[in-house]
């Protein structure tokens, strides 16, 4: 080797060797993470309810806020005037189908994952009953279309099972009051829609809160979602609530209109009433005629428990089984033929 080649190769080492300290530098700072974040990583405005029940979270996620509408919370619009004549026509005496006004232009928002409005299939009655009634002549087995309604307290629910043997809808509570979401409602949302049930969310109203209050909250937590079934206030008297206030009839009445207007404007559909008979005695008999009506009367047609009330949905058992859910559940039905249950589903 040559003396004059030794500062070439001298040089050339020296090059290869910065090389290597400055890429080994760069892998360091590659490990380090990014401190910015995007809008697109939503933080939770609120507690998270307290049951934790339904599909865990992966343990890299953060903690999921409970359900909450995409967009803000909307302005209360209780002094805004409706687009639409308010009122809607009930069914005759005879079971038929009950017409909802049409949503006004623009108030329902598309949801990409929403079936479009078909005449599908109308799955026959196979429930059970652990305590049977025999309602004669007027049995609810008479009546096409039969549903159910649901809360955290029916646990993990087997939603294509429950379908087959006759859920042809579902009601899911949703909340309560002004600051309680049933820790299974976005799951339960989730997995009848998946499984194809036309479906609605219900309301626990409680006389201790403000109606405004608790329509916020309705509407913060249920998606305003495209052929979904109207919203529901469950209006009753409850012992085990821990609001043991009774307010006058007169006043009940006031606070559901606040409520109901604020949901209907909203949602684009007018709410139903779920009632039972104490309840509708003291504050609602003869009162409320535009408004549908989901009466609970276990032992007797509601012809009998409600005299001269029309009616879209019959709660006729608490003590429903079902191969889809462990324990009891609610069981309903609709006041009308196939036919009309199609129609109405389709003014959704």
């Amino acid at each position: 080797m040559r003396p004059s080649a030794v500062p070439a190769i001298l040089l050339a080492a020296l090059i290869l060797s910065g090389c290597a300290a400055s890429s080994g530098a760069e892998d360091v700072l590659g490990n380090v993470p990014s401190p910015e974040t995007t809008n697109a990583i939503a933080q939770p405005s609120g507690p998270i309810p307290a049951a934790a029940v339904g599909d865990p979270a992966p343990q890299a996620s953060p903690p999921q806020q409970a359900l909450r509408w995409a967009g803000e919370v909307p302005e209360p619009q209780a002094l805004v005037p409706a687009d639409r004549p308010v009122g809607m026509p009930l069914p005759t005496d005879k079971p038929v189908a009950l017409l909802m006004p049409a949503n006004p232009a623009g108030n329902a928002m598309p949801d990409v994952g929403t079936r479009s409005p078909t005449r599908g299939q109308i799955y026959g009655h196979r429930f059970r009953d652990a305590k049977p009634i025999n309602f004669g002549s007027t049995s609810p087995r008479k009546l096409a279309v039969h549903g159910v309604d649901v809360s955290r307290w029916q646990g993990e629910i087997d939603w294509e099972t429950l379908r087959r043997q006759g859920a042809n809808f579902v009601y899911i509570k949703a909340t309560d009051g002004g600051d309680h979401l049933d820790p299974m409602f976005k799951k339960n949302w989730r997995r009848a829609k998946e499984a194809g049930l036309k479906h609605g969310a219900y309301h626990f109203f409680y006389w201790c809160r403000t109606a405004g209050e608790q329509a916020d909250w309705f509407i913060r937590n249920v998606p305003r979602e495209a052929n979904a079934l109207p919203p529901v206030i469950d209006v009753e008297w409850n012992g085990e609530s821990s609001c043991k206030r009774r307010i006058s009839p007169a006043r009940v009445r006031e606070k559901m209109q606040v409520f109901m207007d604020k949901l209907e404007r909203y949602y684009g559909q007018r709410p139903i009433i779920y009632t039972a008979p104490d309840f509708y005695r003291d504050n609602l008999k003869g009162q409320l005629l535009d408004y549908p009506f989901w009466l609970r009367s276990v032992a007797a047609h509601p012809s009998k428990v409600y005299p001269g009330r029309k009616w879209l949905f019959w709660q006729y058992s608490g003590s429903g089984l079902s191969d889809g859910v462990d324990g009891k559940i609610d069981l309903n039905v609709f006041n009308g033929n196939e036919s009309d249950w199609h129609d109405w589903v389709a003014s959704r």
